[in-house]
């Protein structure tokens, strides 16, 4: 399991580099987008909870991965077509909390 921790964590910037209007944006699309199956309170719906207890245990570096990829055979989309890595490492932290 570590190695795949440490193979994560090499495959996305250490940094997400978002610009504050980016960053605005990434926001409205996380409250809009994800909130349609996640609840716009992000506490779960079609898709599960997405607050930052429940992600408190979940490496940014993961949860990026999800966000790009999706998760096949459920409704969760990929969004790499849409989303630099920056820009999901971004989303990942923020749905932890950590963004400033």
């Amino acid at each position: 399991m570590r190695s795949l921790a440490a193979l994560l964590m090499l495959s996305l910037p250490a940094m997400a580099e978002v610009s504050p209007e980016r960053a605005e944006k990434l926001e409205h699309m996380v409250i809009q987008d994800c909130g349609s199956c996640h609840g716009l309170t992000m506490k779960g719906g079609l898709g599960s909870a997405l607050t930052p207890d429940v992600l408190a245990h979940a490496e940014p570096e993961g949860l990026a991965l999800i966000i790009l990829d999706g998760v096949p055979g459920t409704a969760m989309p990929r969004w790499r077509p849409v989303l630099s890595e920056d820009e999901a490492l971004w989303i990942a932290r923020y749905l932890k909390g950590d963004t400033e």
